[in-house]
């Protein structure tokens, strides 16, 4: 027992259990990785067990290696022959044994999620389908669904057959099946139900892993889909009817449904596996008293739970701060000036806060706010607003608009959205124009001289003159209308539109939020043409890059999901607004108890202090549409919750006081300044984050100081201006 000593009371009745089924409920930091590493090693030590003989399921790659490392620290024993790893992990050790016995060849390959696109574009081509109208990204999100609800292509179609698109969809899943199995090949998903189809049609191959597996281990099982379920029963009972599974979980941190975890596998484990025990893991260890009585009391409220209520031993501690803000960009500026003031006066380092949002699309607003006041960040589980793929190719139509001499854009949109113009016509284009020395958008002018076939010729004609009405329109329209006909008119929407999927919508999400981007540039700045807007995101690129490289203590920017197992001493939630989080569906019910079970996991992230934003007001295809408050909010205990309150010594200055440019309420409220007049202070002084005051621009914060070699140069963010370059010995700037 020396092994378990390290262990409080319950976490050693779970990992000390000896037979028989064992339900672990483990909250949010209550060391339910210490629970699993610890009963495995006490398996073993105690001979209860060979290493072998456990096997243990997790996840992800990271927390199987990582349980690996913490198992070899506590026992003498060598963990090489140990079972633990991932569901697909552990299927394919299984598989590469005994595949051949469902007509397979052992030696077969595993397709990745590239494999599969370009199998599936290939049947979408043989059976002379339009790859404009049947999306890739959607035709492999149906056939990953159907493949783990163990419905076949044939039913799929029985079930479609009177609409005629899904029944096309159907056969595409037919005819890619058929491929894989003339390719010897599985996707992942197959390497689970294969697997179950293996087990369920070879009872000697079944009895042998049920007997060699004497204890089964399983971590998050609130995250377990059905094909993953139904494999976990058959391995763990044996012949005699006898079972050892020992899972953890927490119901409460069901938080994937959208693809296909179902929560009913952990409320109704004692069901399936009689005479379960029942053991809670409720002392947390990350969080004060006052951040676990805001979680206890918003996830009370949910109907689908074992119930258990967390307490600690770090009583009280911070209150947590709410702020009602005007708008996302006002929101943002709370948020980075809050961040700001915890690492000036709180000495807290930037790696130890976080900021959750429940979309990808809402980190736009946050990064910018996060450039102006030079404070560096970095996106967890994504890509920086405007190195996603969408917002690259939106920007890439605006670049060759304003510039045809652009080849690097033409390069990326020739094709984008298909235009059936392959590599050997862009090869041909490209050595017209080398040929010539002129752009290669220049040189499609000339394409009927290319020998090139007709369709190519007519497509690329189709597309200069669509660039040539964009160029003429750009002129007449406003920024966000004009960037909105872009969208429209080069196809990109209806290609976004095509794609169904969750990651699709998300990309949808993304345009709608760089629309908004551009309404906000059109309304807070006079010189709002295109090509200011361009350079304004131009610019913000290169200081982000730079910040980037400079420094290693970062913000994290993530979505609530990307968060699920990470803590941070500083959380900042924001957008907590009804249709933004929660995000509200028809099947009301169902979906807001995950959506609550997603604002307890973002709670529960914070160790110290927590901060809630929400606006008034939230920007959506260019308009801003008022917004309530989060239902959420009201189920936060009184208690928990600090009452803000404006600080009598400081005075609110408005911006169209300092200049008469024109604004949309973005910080409401202005700058707080000090009624004391502060005395001009040297420029040499000045560093990224000092406030300043320009003699015609107004109140800006210095984003970056740079040396061109013949001049030290100073980036300011104007709030009524942008982001502006001017030298730092001329500049009629005074810090304030």
């Amino acid at each position: 027992m020396e092994l378990l000593n390290s262990l409080n009371e319950k976490q050693r009745e779970a990992a000390s259990h000896d037979k028989g089924p064992v339900l672990v409920i483990a909250g949010a930091g209550t060391g339910k990785t210490r629970v699993l590493t610890h009963r495995i090693a006490h398996l073993i030590e105690t001979a209860k067990a060979m290493p072998w003989e456990v096997l243990a399921i997790t996840f992800t790659n990271k927390a199987a290696n990582e349980m690996k490392e913490r198992i070899g620290q506590l026992i003498d024993y060598s963990i090489d022959r140990m079972w633990i790893g991932t569901f697909h992990s552990i299927c394919v050790r299984i598989l590469r044994s005994y595949i051949d016995r469902i007509g397979y060849e052992k030696n077969f390959t595993i397709y990745d999620t590239d494999d599969q696109k370009t199998l599936i574009r290939d049947c979408i081509k043989e059976i002379d389908l339009d790859s404009k109208t049947y999306n890739t990204n959607y035709i492999k999100s149906v056939i990953s669904n159907e493949k783990n609800k163990r419905n076949t292509p044939d039913n799929y179609i029985k079930d479609n057959y009177s609409n005629f698109k899904s029944r096309n969809v159907g056969e595409v899943y037919a005819l890619y099946e058929k491929k894989l199995k003339i390719s010897n090949a599985l996707d992942f998903d197959d390497l689970i139900i294969k697997t179950l189809n293996l087990l369920e049609s070879n009872e000697d191959v079944l009895e042998l892993y049920q007997e060699r597996f004497k204890y089964i281990l399983v971590d998050e099982y609130q995250d377990t889909n059905s094909v993953q379920y139904n494999l976990i029963k058959k391995l763990g009972k044996n012949s005699s009817g006898e079972s050892n599974v020992f899972v953890v979980g927490d119901e409460d941190q069901s938080i994937y449904g959208w693809r296909g975890a179902d929560i009913s596998n952990i409320l109704n484990f004692e069901k399936d596996f009689k005479g379960a025990k029942v053991i809670k893991l409720e002392k947390n260890y990350r969080s004060t008293s006052v951040i676990l009585d805001a979680a206890n009391g918003v996830i009370k409220n949910n109907c689908q739970r074992k119930g258990k209520k967390l307490y600690t031993d770090f009583k009280e501690g911070n209150l947590i701060r709410i702020f009602e803000t005007a708008n996302e960009k006002d929101e943002a500026f709370k948020v980075s000036s809050l961040m700001c003031k915890e690492h000036r006066e709180n000495n807290k380092a930037y790696s130890q806060m976080a900021i959750l949002y429940r979309t990808n699309a809402q980190s736009r607003a946050l990064e910018e706010a996060l450039i102006r006041e030079g404070i560096p960040y970095k996106i967890v589980g994504g890509v920086k607003f405007y190195e996603r793929k969408e917002i690259k190719d939106v920007m890439a139509y605006l670049n060759l608009i304003l510039n045809q001499k652009d080849d690097i854009s033409f390069d990326r949109i020739i094709n984008v959205p298909r235009r059936k113009l392959g590599p050997k016509t862009t090869g041909t284009i490209s050595e017209n124009a080398a040929a010539k020395s002129i752009s290669k958008f220049e040189a499609c002018f000339d394409a009927d001289e290319m020998n090139l076939t007709p369709t190519a010729v007519k497509n690329i004609d189709n597309f200069v003159a669509m660039i040539e009405m964009l160029m003429i329109k750009k002129d007449v329209m406003p920024l966000s209308e004009f960037i909105l006909e872009v969208i429209e008119s080069s196809g990109l929407k209806d290609m976004l539109l095509q794609d169904e999927t969750i990651e699709g919508r998300s990309r949808v999400e993304n345009i709608d939020e760089f629309l908004s981007a551009a309404k906000d540039f059109e309304e807070r700045y006079e010189e709002n043409t295109l090509e200011d807007f361009m350079a304004h995101i131009a610019l913000l690129a290169d200081i982000d890059k730079t910040d980037e490289d400079e420094s290693k203590d970062s913000v994290t920017l993530m979505t609530v999901h990307s968060a699920k197992g990470l803590e941070f001493d500083t959380v900042f939630i924001t957008g907590l607004e009804e249709g933004t989080f929660p995000i509200v569906h028809f099947d009301e019910d169902d979906n807001i108890e995950e959506e609550r079970r997603l604002f307890y996991v973002a709670i529960t992230r914070a160790k110290r202090m927590l901060y809630i934003t929400y606006a008034r007001d939230r920007m959506r295809f260019g308009n801003y549409e008022t917004k309530m408050k989060s239902r959420f909010l009201e189920e936060i205990p009184e208690k928990c919750i600090e009452k803000t309150t404006k600080s009598k010594d400081k005075k609110v200055i408005p911006f169209k006081s300092i200049n008469k440019g024109r604004f949309n309420n973005l910080f409401k409220g202005g700058v707080e300044v000090n009624k004391k007049e502060s005395k001009a202070k040297p420029k040499s002084d000045l560093v990224p984050g000092d406030k300043v005051i320009h003699k015609s621009w107004g109140i800006g914060t210095v984003v970056q100081l740079k040396d061109d070699g013949k001049d030290k140069i100073i980036v300011i963010a104007f709030e009524n201006k942008g982001l502006m370059n001017l030298s730092l010995e001329y500049a009629p700037i005074e810090k304030i």
